[in-house]
């Protein structure tokens, strides 16, 4: 059993470690927490980050048994989430572009906002199961690791593994981001960051929508 662990370690961290690099590139997700930790305060960014990190372990358990390999089969399946997804980030470009125009401030302290727990984990959700570009990632991901003779132990370690990074990775986030004094650095730059985050948010939405 050792050497069976030894053989699969190197590949199972090497999935662990592209999983958390990739955290360090801002996607829809993180931005997401961010924002919601800065409008809405640490509790509903952490549901959030929750929400984003089941979708991490959905994706991750749907590439293990077969998921990608049936959306490259049919393509109608993955144009329809790439549309999905695309659309839900051209919404998210309205919205910073609508608040980037807007005279909306933050407190001192983060507002708790109206919006439930329930709601923003289901929005962290959302967004990272209409994120196509995930089941690709995943594909090349688990060839470092996931092969026909591999032990059932890896490919739950691998589910669960990348589940819980991708929750303390966003955590860190929902954490950072709804601390007062990174609040008011926020403040002198509101604008010009609602701004950023339209323009990240429609080219990616259109290119996900136009992409073949």
């Amino acid at each position: 059993m050792i050497q069976e662990i030894l053989t699969h370690l190197p590949g199972l961290l090497a999935v662990y470690a592209i999983c958390a690099l990739g955290l360090l590139s801002p996607g829809p997700n993180v931005l997401s927490v961010i924002g919601t930790a800065m409008d809405a305060g640490r509790g509903k960014a952490m549901a959030v980050a929750w929400g984003v990190s089941l979708g991490t372990g959905i994706w991750a358990s749907c590439t293990v048994v077969g998921l990608t390999a049936l959306m490259t089969r049919y393509a109608e399946l993955a144009l329809a989430i790439r549309i999905a997804g695309g659309c839900y980030l051209l919404w998210l470009a309205f919205k910073s572009f609508r608040a980037a125009l807007g005279s909306r401030e933050l407190n001192s302290v983060p507002s708790r906002g109206n919006v439930s727990f329930r709601a923003a984990f289901a929005r962290g959700l959302a967004i990272q199961m209409t994120n196509p570009k995930a089941a690709l990632t995943w594909a090349s991901i688990m060839t470092l690791v996931i092969r026909p003779d591999v032990p059932s132990w890896v490919s739950i370690a691998v589910v669960l593994g990348c589940t819980i990074v991708s929750a303390f990775g966003h955590s860190l986030y929902a954490l950072a981001f709804s601390s007062t004094h990174v609040v008011l650095g926020y403040r002198r730059l509101r604008r010009m960051i609602e701004g950023a985050l339209a323009l990240f948010f429609c080219f990616a939405g259109v290119r996900l929508i136009v992409a073949r």
